[in-house]
């Protein structure tokens, strides 16, 4: 089984992408604030069924096949460590707008909400190569069965994103108003994700892992 360390590491390496300007926030932070919470809460649900498709695919054969390679696990090793370099771009580059700053949406009946939802993420580029470029890195044969290793990985990542996504739907307007009080910490917060994602970056680049 996945080791403690590694999944608490895994966990952080969850929890940072999860708060990096992205679609899924985006979409819920406009979407509570615009419609309230219930809406937000509906289209969440929307989003962690989109999360359940990106786990089990990986679960069921792209991460045994890539560990199996070495050549693969190589490459996607440095593909891992490049986006997670162009997140901590996106995050400091001049005129990037935080996660925390709301876009205007109209109102949508529940059954639109929770498609929504469930479109934004299935579609969601920072998701899918989240599972394909960093989510193998935590996965080993010499630690057990691979499906059970990418299940226990997938629903530990998706534990941290309902958490923190349902903490922003529905507190996202009183977010919202803070931030927009104090623009300093909303400045810092995309400065200090963009430090995070650059170390972890680092870390992936140059972590050796034994692959049979």
């Amino acid at each position: 089984m996945v080791p403690m360390n590694d999944l608490l590491l895994f966990g952080v390496a969850a929890l940072v992408v999860v708060l990096t300007p992205g679609p899924n926030m985006i979409y819920l932070f406009s979407r509570s604030i615009c419609q309230g919470r219930r809406a937000g809460v509906i289209s969440l649900l929307g989003v962690m069924a989109g999360f359940l498709v990106h786990m089990l695919a990986a679960a069921i054969g792209l991460t045994a096949l890539f560990m199996a390679i070495p050549l693969a696990y190589e490459t996607l090793k440095w593909v891992g460590a490049l986006y997670l370099l162009y997140l901590a771009w996106q995050a400091v580059r001049p005129g990037a707008r935080s996660s925390f700053e709301a876009h205007r949406l109209e109102v949508d009946r529940p059954r639109k909400l929770f498609l929504m939802g469930f479109l934004t993420n299935l579609l969601n580029p920072k998701i899918a190569i989240f599972y394909l470029a960093i989510f193998p890195q935590f996965v080993s044969p010499e630690h057990g069965a691979v499906f059970l290793q990418s299940l226990v990985l997938g629903f530990t990542q998706i534990g941290v994103s309902f958490t923190v996504n349902l903490m922003i739907a529905l507190s996202a307007a009183g977010i919202a108003a803070w931030f927009s009080r104090n623009p300093v910490w909303l400045a810092m917060q995309r400065y200090v994700m963009g430090f995070v994602l650059a170390g972890m970056a680092a870390r992936l680049a140059t972590e050796q892992r034994h692959v049979t």
